[in-house]
């Protein structure tokens, strides 16, 4: 099957030739304009896009929010973003927000063309975004002690299997992702997960992805579970090394 690309790009006569001469390489290609487009493309059938090309400065909303709306929603597809600032700053924040690799305007096309090939070869092979969903053979390094469908701590119940969760009592919404990272964290008691490990094993893509996604998600897991988010008592960070689920921590 050919991988489908999407291209995000407001400057017609440029979108235009970016998709013409990836459909030339053989992909299949989508053409959009601004974020909000990209973004019901992608909320509608996620899987079916293997890799996007996302220009910074859009119309609205710009691609580092379309970026990082991308990211906040637990998906790992490559994305190439493009841009005409040139400034070290701007680069960093492309990389925060979750893009895979940055490319300067003008750039030439036969580089455009490697690296979008290479992104698709790196997510082939560590089942980074495949279609079914699932890492390719061998990516997944799964270390969970055993199951666990349901448990309570603190003033968390969870339930894994009917998504229902309860904080003091009162019932509470986690997304898919957030759940399947606390259930990982559940599944894996006292001790040390590090980003690596949280990115292979949850976001089923490759363990050197440069991504906030992590640090976005345990925040958020943080608001929920802990009684003081500033204040872990469960979900620790060990510098430098990653993350410890403390399920019953000694009182103070």
């Amino acid at each position: 099957m050919r991988a489908h690309i999407l291209v995000v790009e407001d400057e017609q006569h440029l979108g235009v030739g970016i998709k013409y001469n990836l459909e030339a390489e053989g992909y299949r290609v989508s053409l959009v304009e601004d974020g909000p487009s990209a973004l019901k493309l992608i909320d509608h059938a996620p899987q079916s896009i293997d890799l996007m090309v996302l220009d910074l400065m859009l119309p609205g909303m710009s691609g580092y929010s379309v970026c990082q709306r991308v990211r906040s929603e637990g998906l790992a597809l490559p994305i190439l973003m493009l841009s005409a600032r040139t400034l070290p700053e701007d680069r960093t924040r492309g990389f925060d927000v979750g893009a895979n690799q940055y490319m300067n305007k003008p750039f030439e096309l036969d580089e455009l063309l490697s690296r979008v090939k290479n992104l698709l070869q790196i997510s082939q092979q560590t089942g980074q975004h495949s279609h079914g969903g699932n890492a390719a053979a061998g990516a997944k390094t799964n270390l969970s002690s055993q199951p666990v469908d349901s448990i309570e701590f603190g003033h968390v119940s969870v339930d894994f299997q009917t998504h229902q969760v309860f904080v003091d009592g009162k019932s509470v919404r986690m997304t898919p992702k957030e759940l399947r990272l606390l259930r990982y964290f559940v599944e894996n008691p006292e001790r040390v997960i590090s980003r690596s490990e949280l990115l292979v094993n949850v976001w089923e893509t490759s363990g050197n992805m440069q991504t906030r996604a992590v640090d976005q998600f345990i925040a958020r897991l943080r608001k929920t579970i802990e009684p003081s988010p500033a204040e872990p008592v469960h979900l620790l960070t060990l510098r430098d090394a990653g993350y410890r689920f403390v399920l019953n921590p000694e009182p103070n």
